[in-house]
């Protein structure tokens, strides 16, 4: 009865904004091993179809919203929305791209709960190359766990000995793509992992995802995983062996930091 009660104000609050708004926005935070996603709720009754915003660790999580309410006021109601280019001021452009139901059903629960639907026409919402990030997936076809290993873990168990909720903290180019030289487990629940030298990298290229992410675009990291607490690895460069990281000291919150967004 609780969870009913509770399911009745949420649809409420999802009714409330599709009619002030024109449509809701849920952003679903990075964590049980699964980047962070976001969709709409209400888009589908003006085009047909919802967007979904899907990893793009780039942006923070206040930016995403705006994101998707610029580009949903961009859209008419024609076709040809993925030859379009789509500006937002300040974030870069982004396309759209047809999302498989695989995919779509599995991110998009709350709108299929709120049009007792089993399926919601949807675009993925692709940022520009700048702004792409190792945990955008191709969402035009079919789930895969060989093709996109980052979101491996929406259907497989998580495996690993540590919470799969547990997050690290890394930069924009372990992000883009380069692999890591560096990496350390400060507490329990705690890594940092990065590509460079941690305590130099600008404030607004830090990041904070979840350890499944860099795990699963890098099988190199896996000894990262089993590390114990106050342990570190590090490489001279991407193509030789990790070492230990002897008498790493801390002397701040990231890397020395404490610059962690």
């Amino acid at each position: 009865m609780v969870d009913e009660a509770k399911r009745k104000v949420a649809l409420a609050q999802i009714r409330e904004h599709i009619a002030q708004k024109g449509r809701h926005i849920y952003v679903v935070a990075g964590g049980a091993a699964t980047p962070r996603y976001a969709y709409t709720i209400g888009v589908s009754e003006s085009i047909g179809a919802e967007l979904i915003l899907a990893g793009a660790s780039f942006y923070l999580n206040d930016d995403v919203p705006p994101i998707l309410n610029d580009i949903a006021t961009q859209l008419k109601p024609q076709l040809g929305w993925e030859a379009m280019k789509f500006e937002v001021a300040g974030q870069g452009s982004f396309t759209l791209r047809k999302a498989h139901a695989s995919w779509a059903t599995e991110f998009m629960r709350g709108a299929l709960d709120y049009y007792d639907v089993r399926e919601v026409p949807a675009f993925q919402v692709v940022p520009d190359k700048v702004h792409w990030t190792i945990d955008v997936p191709d969402l035009s076809v079919p789930w895969s766990a060989t093709r996109e290993p980052v979101w491996r873990w929406m259907h497989e168990p998580w495996t690993y000995p540590v919470s799969e909720g547990v997050v690290a903290a890394t930069d924009l180019a372990a992000l883009r793509g380069e692999r890591v030289t560096e990496a350390m487990r400060w507490e329990e629940n705690e890594w940092e992992i990065f590509v460079g030298d941690g305590p130099n990298i600008p404030e607004d290229e830090l990041r904070t995802v979840p350890l499944g992410t860099l795990v699963g675009a890098d099988e190199s990291l896996v000894p990262v995983v089993h590390l114990a607490v106050g342990e570190g690895l590090l490489r001279d460069d991407p193509d030789t062996e990790w070492r230990p990281w002897p008498n790493r000291k801390r002397e701040g919150g990231v890397a020395g930091s404490g610059r962690i967004q």
